[in-house]
């Protein structure tokens, strides 16, 4: 006869609970990476625009975004073009939607000749309305 207990030791119970550390550390990973990232999405092409005191105005509804690099090429929608590409889409949009705003990005140090030229293409399309778009300076005060 055996002396002892007569029920057999249990052992270890399973764990039923999620380890929350993994998700967590991935978590954060990817949160880094996202706030890295997102203010390189921000701006499309390197420009260095010229610093003004006027106030951020909102984007129109419908507006043609025509970019002018420091080294002569021109961007149309933040694709590469030509001046012939660039009249034939401003005529096309000038005759769906002839009060549609042209928002100019031109590097500060593009000669003002070849802005001006520029701005002759896209009048002769049949476009009238031009906004230069400018960065707001560091110390200037915000809108009302």
């Amino acid at each position: 006869m055996a002396f002892g207990r007569l029920t057999r030791p249990q052992g270890q119970r399973p764990f039923s609970d999620i380890n929350m550390t993994p998700l967590i550390d991935v978590m954060l990973v990817l949160l880094i990476i996202f706030m890295v990232t997102a203010p390189l999405l921000s701006a499309r092409l390197p420009l260095d625009l010229p610093k003004a005191d006027a106030p951020a105005l909102a984007t129109p509804p419908s507006s043609l975004q025509v970019a002018l690099r420091a080294d002569g090429r021109v961007y149309l929608d933040d694709q590469a073009s030509t001046l012939a590409a660039l009249a034939s889409r401003a005529a096309t949009v000038a005759r769906q939607q002839p009060d549609t705003e042209v928002q100019l990005r031109a590097d500060q140090s593009v000669p003002y000749g070849r802005v001006a030229e520029l701005i002759g293409v896209i009048q002769q399309a049949g476009l009238q309305r031009v906004a230069f778009v400018t960065e707001a300076k560091p110390d200037a005060a915000p809108a009302p």
